[in-house]
């Protein structure tokens, strides 16, 4: 894109911040108008603890769809999902029933994080479209594998990192390739929270027993261990079944992230943490923060991005992604976009806190005349605005992520979030918590999605 160009497109973007949503998606509310019968997506749910119900309850919504079947380890959740959608919804405790029965056209994958890769594979080779919550995988030698045999059998398989299909990301990047802050320089991201739930202190129901838990299936690859309640229900808080902060909160920023830089992911990696308040037997932290090294692409230089995440914030928490550039920040939070500006003055300026003051009389009046000769004609101070972008009220990215899902089994098109891109988020997060637990730089290949080095 040429200067002019890029200038032109700068100040039309910056024009219309606060202008109408961009068409990120299709009107899916209108779609059912279209649809016959036949058209009808048939999907099943694997998993229904808190984000198994929250995708059930958004993904019910796109028109044309249909929840026809449930699969959980407690049974209480299975009866739960009869009570949310009818008694003619088919529950099982084993994810196989599910993958088996021909008239299911996808799942839904919400289970926990060390039994993503081999249920998404499983329902791939069986020919099910598959939704899978972030991360995509556990560990990060299991992301190849899961990329691997998306390509080799064509499904349709999406990550669950609604930023990635967000009208307000989406404007971001726009901005952002217009040049509305200039050349990125570096990024600042954190999501802090204070509250019990926000450090996953789940209730765990009474009658929670290894009578009404699977507990040896729960346990999968994990070690071997007796029944834990706590485990099951606060999995979260467990490197055997979770990834915790790295996993759960930094891969949402990367994936914004990395969808408004087309950033592959960093090349250097280095995090720092600990459990500072909530020592309840967790082994991972409650507290954590990451530096990162991302390389040039073809839409932005190198720069560079630090991540936070606190459980324990006095602040009262709070969430947010900014984009520091040469002339002006961009900052995201919820469903705006902000743009600060400020671009640099073309001569200097002397005085103040300068060296200009320490000069003698006759050097300052040479100097100022100097200065005025050779800075002639050009500003002296930066030129300074400021402009937001929202979102109609309402707007839901988790919506249009599920609708983006069924579009692209419908049309047999290209997904937001496919099995690459949710890997090179996860493994931004998975590196983090390997640069933790090691005590160590952590050097990433993103390109070839392998460690380097």
């Amino acid at each position: 894109m040429s200067s002019e160009t890029r200038t032109t497109s700068r100040r039309r973007f910056l024009g219309q911040a606060g202008g109408a949503l961009l068409a990120s998606a299709l009107p899916y509310a209108t779609l059912a108008q279209n649809l016959s019968a036949n058209d009808r997506i048939q999907v099943a749910a694997i998993g229904m603890g808190i984000m198994g119900f929250n995708n059930c309850g958004t993904t019910v919504k796109v028109p044309g769809v249909k929840l026809v079947a449930a699969c959980d380890l407690y049974t209480g959740h299975l009866k739960r999902a009869k009570e949310v959608y009818g008694n003619d919804l088919v529950t099982t405790p084993h994810f196989e029933d599910i993958l088996d029965n021909k008239s299911i056209d996808a799942v839904i994958i919400s289970t926990t994080d060390h039994w993503h890769d081999k249920i998404a594979i499983a329902a791939m080779k069986k020919g099910k479209a598959v939704y899978c919550e972030k991360p995509m995988v556990h560990r990060l030698e299991q992301g190849l594998p899961m990329v691997a045999s998306q390509q080799q059998t064509g499904a349709i398989c999406q990550v669950g990192s609604q930023r990635v299909s967000s009208a307000t990301y989406l404007k971001a990047k726009e901005l952002y390739e217009a040049g509305a802050i200039g050349q990125l320089v570096m990024a600042e991201a954190f999501w802090d929270r204070q509250s019990a739930n926000g450090a996953w202190q789940y209730s765990i129901p009474r009658d929670a027993s290894p009578q009404t838990v699977d507990w040896n299936r729960f346990l999968g690859d994990a070690p071997r261990r007796a029944f834990d309640a706590e485990r099951f229900f606060h999995w979260r808080n467990y490197q055997d079944y979770g990834t915790g902060i790295a996993g759960d909160l930094f891969v949402h920023l990367f994936s914004g992230l990395h969808l408004i830089t087309s950033s592959l992911g960093p090349t250097r990696i280095y995090t720092s943490g600990g459990t500072r308040y909530w020592k309840d037997g967790r082994d991972v932290p409650d507290v954590m923060a990451g530096v990162y090294d991302y390389p040039a692409t073809d839409k932005s230089g190198p720069f560079n991005l630090q991540v936070r995440v606190n459980f324990i914030d006095g602040g009262g928490g709070g969430e947010q992604i900014a984009l520091v550039g040469t002339e002006g920040k961009m900052i995201v939070r919820g469903n705006s976009v902000e743009v600060l500006r400020s671009k640099m003055a073309q001569a200097p300026g002397f005085g103040s806190w300068d060296s200009y003051a320490t000069f003698d009389k006759q050097n300052q009046e040479d100097f100022k005349a100097w200065y005025e000769q050779h800075y002639a004609g050009q500003t002296s101070k930066n030129e300074t605005s400021r402009s937001e972008w929202k979102a109609p009220a309402g707007y839901s990215d988790h919506f249009d992520h599920h609708a983006n899902f069924y579009n692209a089994i419908r049309t047999g098109g290209k997904v937001k979030e496919d099995a690459a891109f949710g890997f090179r988020a996860a493994a931004a997060g998975l590196a983090s918590n390997k640069s933790l637990f090691e005590q160590k730089i952590v050097l990433w290949d993103p390109v070839n999605m392998k460690l380097a080095g």
